[in-house]
């Protein structure tokens, strides 16, 4: 097989994301930005309040995945971790991520989405939150299954679950805390307008 003659090519044969070039719109976004007077310190943390608040949910779900994926991956619990625990930190896991993006499609996302189209239910942060879900739904099912003992908690198995939305799941906490930092924030929304989001 001829090597590849340059890496976006290799890159595209390992099936790693890469692009060719700047897309129109950033370019576009760029040029805008570009136009926007600096925030003030005060301007930045309100428009960035939600970015803040969102990511502080997001870094507890990234170390809880670690944790868990970490285990599976060394097939080996932390140390002074029952199986029981572990069980229970998986439970968790679903229950609250559960919550946290059914908050978000209630009560935020409708309030976004009047002026931000990411946010609208046929866009990418929603068809994130269903491939997500896809996935947490058969971990949830596995764990149920090792809590009532109809199966053995595998590790090995329980990371081919995990696998099935890692991906997206990481993806989608970086997206969502980039889309709501200030720089983006303030091309659609007021000071006064952030102050009255619901978050």
């Amino acid at each position: 097989m001829d090597a590849p003659e340059n890496a976006f090519e290799k890159m595209a044969e390992e099936g790693l994301p890469h692009c060719t070039g700047p897309r129109q719109e950033e370019i576009q976004k760029e040029e805008e930005e570009k136009a926007l007077p600096k925030l003030t310190k005060e301007q930045f943390r309100q428009y960035n309040s939600m970015a803040e608040h969102m990511n502080y949910f997001h870094e507890h779900f990234r170390q809880t995945w670690n944790l868990l994926y970490t285990a599976c991956s060394t097939n080996k619990r932390p140390s002074g971790m029952s199986i029981k625990q572990f069980l229970s930190t998986s439970e968790q896991f679903v229950s609250h991520l559960t919550m946290h993006h059914t908050i978000e499609e209630q009560h935020i996302f409708p309030v976004l989405a009047r002026k931000m189209p990411v946010f609208k239910k046929e866009m990418e942060l929603l068809t994130q939150h269903k491939q997500i879900h896809n996935g947490l739904d058969k971990f949830e099912e596995y764990i149920k299954g090792c809590r009532s003992g109809e199966r053995e908690l595998r590790m090995e198995e329980l990371k081919g679950v995990m696998d099935t939305f890692g991906k997206v799941l990481w993806e989608h906490l970086d997206d969502e805390v980039r889309t709501l930092g200030a720089e983006n924030m303030r091309r659609y929304w007021t000071v006064e307008e952030m102050r009255r989001m619901p978050m």
